[in-house]
C-alpha cells in the first residue's frame, strides 16, 4: 500500500495536506524520516508514526448515531444539517455515508460507514433485514391492524411484505397509540403509508432496530460512537468483509 493512502485510511488528512506533513518530515516509517507520498509499505507489519503517535491502519468503520429530527440523511446539502455534518474529521476522511435513510422528520438508529459491501447487504432486498420503529399515533390501533400488517398492507403502488405491529398502548380518551413496527422492507414513507391505510396518522417515528444493530439508550439525540468490536462481530451474519 502507498503511504499517503495509509495516511488518508487512518484519517490523518486529505492526500493534499499528507503531502505537507511528508515534505515537513513529520512522518516516520520503521523509525526512518520517509518524505515519499508513494512509497510502499506493509500496513499490517511496518510501524509508521506521525509527532510520535503510533498509526494502526482501518479500512472500514463504523458510526452509531443517534439521528434527530430535522436532519437529513445525506451527505452534502445547500439547504440543511446533513448526519455526515454531526460526525468527525475522520468521518469525512474516510467518505463514510448513511446506510439507508431515515426521513427528515423521523430519529433514532442510523448506521453510517465506508463498507459498501455491508451497506449493500443490509439493504438488499433478498436479505429481509429486519428494522424496527417505535411509532406514536394519532388514533386507536387494533387487532384488526395487527392482522392487517401481519398479511401485508396494500397500497397504491405495491403490496408490503407481512410487517409485526406490536401495540404497547392506547388511550380512547386521546386517541393515541403508541405501537412498535417491524418491517423488512425500507420503502419512501412506508410505515407512515401503512398506517394511514388503517386510517391512522403517525406522529412521532423512532427507529430502535436494524439488523443486529440497537439504539443505544445512551446516546442523546445527535450523538454518535463508533461501533464496539462485539457489534462488529455481529454483522457478520452478512457475510462480507468488516
Amino acid at each position: 500500500m502507498r503511504l499517503d493512502k495509509f495516511l488518508v485510511d487512518c484519517g490523518i488528512g486529505s492526500r493534499n495536506e499528507i503531502k505537507k506533513l511528508l515534505k515537513t518530515k513529520q512522518v516516520l516509517v520503521n523509525g526512518e524520516i520517509s518524505t515519499l507520498a508513494k512509497q510502499q509499505i506493509d500496513e499490517q507489519n511496518d510501524h509508521v508514526t506521525i509527532n510520535g503517535q503510533t498509526l494502526t491502519h482501518e479500512k472500514f468503520v463504523y458510526y452509531l448515531l443517534n439521528k434527530p429530527q430535522g436532519v437529513i440523511s445525506a451527505t452534502q446539502d445547500e439547504y440543511h444539517t446533513t448526519v455526515l455534518d454531526l460526525l468527525d474529521e475522520t468521518a469525512r476522511h474516510k467518505d463514510v455515508f448513511p446506510v439507508g435513510r431515515l426521513d427528515i422528520d423521523t430519529h433514532g438508529l442510523l448506521l453510517l460507514t465506508n463498507n459498501g459491501q455491508l451497506a449493500h447487504a443490509m439493504l438488499s432486498p433478498k436479505k429481509h433485514v429486519d428494522k424496527c420503529y417505535q411509532a406514536k399515533i394519532d388514533g386507536v390501533m387494533t387487532q384488526d391492524d395487527v392482522q392487517a400488517f401481519a398479511q401485508g398492507i396494500v397500497l397504491k403502488d405495491f403490496t408490503c411484505q407481512p410487517a409485526q405491529l406490536t401495540i404497547l398502548s392506547t388511550s380512547k380518551k386521546e386517541n393515541t397509540s403508541l405501537v412498535q413496527i417491524t418491517i423488512k422492507e425500507g420503502k419512501f414513507h412506508q410505515i407512515k403509508r401503512m398506517v394511514k391505510a388503517c386510517g391512522k396518522t403517525v406522529t412521532d417515528l423512532q427507529r430502535l432496530s436494524m439488523g443486529p444493530l440497537q439504539l443505544d439508550p445512551n446516546l442523546a439525540l445527535g450523538d454518535y460512537r463508533r461501533l464496539t468490536p462485539k457489534e462488529i462481530t455481529s454483522l457478520d451474519i452478512f457475510n462480507v468483509a468488516l
